[in-house]
C-alpha cells in the first residue's frame, strides 16, 4: 500500500469493528463456559482461531487493491456455487439441515462464504455497465440470475434464513447502480405475491416457527421456548444488567443456543439495556461511516461493493435482534462481530477488510 492509501483507511471504522469484536469475546465466554465445560471444547478457543484467520484475512484484503478481487469475481463465484453443490452431496447434516464441509479438520459453510462472492460478482457485473447505456430489464435480469442460483442451492440445504440475506444484498447494489423505484416496487410486489408458495417449500421446523412468530403461545414448550425464554433474558436485565456472568437465564441454562444466534439475549441480561445500546451503537456507527465511504467514492465497483457489504451486514442485525425480542421470525442468522461461529465471523472480517480497501482507494475530490 502507499502512504495516501495507509491514510486514507477509515480508523473510526477499523476501531469500531475491533471493539465489536473484543465484545463478542467477552459475551461468547459467559453464554459458552458452562457448555464448554460439559463437553470439554472451548468454543471461545476456536472463536480465536477463526479471528485470527480472519483478521489475516482482512489484512490481505485492505493491502490489496479490491479491483484484483472483482477479476477474479466469477472464478471465486463458480467456485462458490461448486461447493454448494457438494454440500448437497458430501455435506454434515445437524439438526436436520446439512450446511457444512469438512476440510482440513475444520467443519466450514460455504453459505457464508456465498454471500461474499456472489456480491462481488454482481458489482462487477453492474459495474462494467453503466445504467443509462444499457436495457436495464436485461440487466437486472441477468443479475437476478447470478442471485438466485446460490440462493436456490441455499435453500435446499435448507436454510431459509442465509438465504433471504441474498435479497437485500441484490436491493441494495440494484438501487445503488440505477434501479428505478417503479422497478423496486414491481420486484417487491412480486416478492410479495411469491411469499405464500414458499409455505408449500419450507421444512416443517421453519413451518413451526413461522406459527409460533404469529402466536407466540401456541407452542410455548416447543418451537417457541427459545423466543420465550430469551425474552424473559432481555427484559429481566432491565437498565443496567444483572452482571457479566450473573444472568440467571443464561447461566442456569434455559436460553438455548445463546452463545450462537442468540447472543444478544445474553447481552440484554448481563449488560442491560446500557450494555445492548453500545453494540447497537458501535453497529449502526459501522453503517453509517460505510455508506458514507461508499458515497465518497467515484469508482462504481467500489460503491456497489460497499453498499452490498454494509446491506449483509445490516440485515443480519435487524433480524437478529427482532428474532431475539420476538418482532421477527426466528430465521437462524447470527449477529455480526459477536455470534459464535467460524465461516459468518471470517465473513464479517473479509467485509471489514473489503470495506476498508475500497475506502483506503477512494479518490479525493
Amino acid at each position: 500500500m502507499t502512504r495516501r492509501e495507509l491514510q486514507g483507511i477509515d480508523k473510526g471504522f477499523l476501531l469500531a469493528s475491533l471493539a465489536l469484536l473484543a465484545l463478542g469475546f467477552l459475551f461468547l465466554y459467559s453464554a459458552s463456559s458452562q457448555k464448554a465445560a460439559a463437553l470439554g471444547v472451548s468454543f471461545v478457543g476456536r472463536q480465536l482461531t477463526w479471528a485470527g484467520i480472519g483478521l489475516a484475512a482482512a489484512l490481505l484484503l485492505v493491502q490489496i487493491d479490491y479491483h484484483r478481487w472483482l477479476e477474479w469475481a466469477y472464478f471465486l463465484y463458480g467456485v462458490n456455487v461448486l461447493l454448494l453443490v457438494l454440500v448437497l452431496e458430501l455435506g454434515v447434516t445437524r439438526g436436520g439441515a446439512q450446511r457444512w464441509l469438512t476440510v482440513g479438520g475444520f467443519t466450514v459453510q460455504p453459505s457464508e462464504f456465498a454471500k461474499v462472492t456472489t456480491l462481488l460478482a454482481l458489482a462487477r457485473y453492474l459495474g462494467s455497465r453503466p445504467e443509462a447505456t444499457v436495457n436495464p430489464w436485461r440487466v437486472l435480469g441477468w443479475a437476478g440470475l447470478l442471485t438466485a442460483v446460490p440462493m436456490a442451492l441455499i435453500l435446499m440445504e435448507p436454510n431459509l434464513g442465509t438465504a433471504c440475506v441474498f435479497i437485500p444484498i441484490f436491493l441494495g447494489v440494484a438501487l445503488v447502480w440505477g434501479m428505478r423505484l417503479k422497478v423496486l416496487g414491481i420486484l417487491l410486489a412480486v416478492f410479495s405475491a411469491a411469499a405464500p408458495l414458499a409455505w408449500w417449500h419450507i421444512a416443517d421446523y421453519q413451518k413451526r416457527r413461522l406459527m409460533v412468530f404469529m402466536n407466540p403461545d401456541l407452542d410455548p414448550l416447543g418451537a417457541g421456548y427459545t423466543v420465550v425464554q430469551s425474552k424473559i433474558a432481555i427484559g429481566s436485565g432491565g437498565l443496567w444488567g444483572k452482571g457479566w456472568l450473573a444472568g440467571s437465564q443464561n447461566q442456569l441454562n434455559f436460553l438455548p443456543e445463546r452463545h450462537t444466534d442468540f447472543i444478544f439475549s445474553v447481552v440484554g441480561e448481563e449488560w442491560g439495556f446500557l450494555g445492548t445500546s453500545v453494540c447497537l451503537g458501535l453497529l449502526t456507527y459501522l453503517f453509517v461511516r460505510g455508506l458514507r465511504l461508499a458515497h465518497e467514492t467515484r469508482d462504481p465497483f467500489g460503491r456497489l461493493l460497499t453498499v452490498g457489504l454494509i446491506a449483509m451486514l445490516a440485515f443480519h442485525t435487524l433480524v437478529n435482534t427482532g428474532m431475539t425480542m420476538g418482532v421477527m421470525p426466528v430465521v437462524g442468522l447470527p449477529l455480526p462481530f459477536l455470534s459464535y461461529g467460524g465461516s459468518w465471523l471470517l465473513t464479517v472480517c473479509a467485509a471489514v477488510g473489503m470495506v476498508l480497501s475500497v475506502g483506503a482507494r477512494r479518490p479525493t475530490y
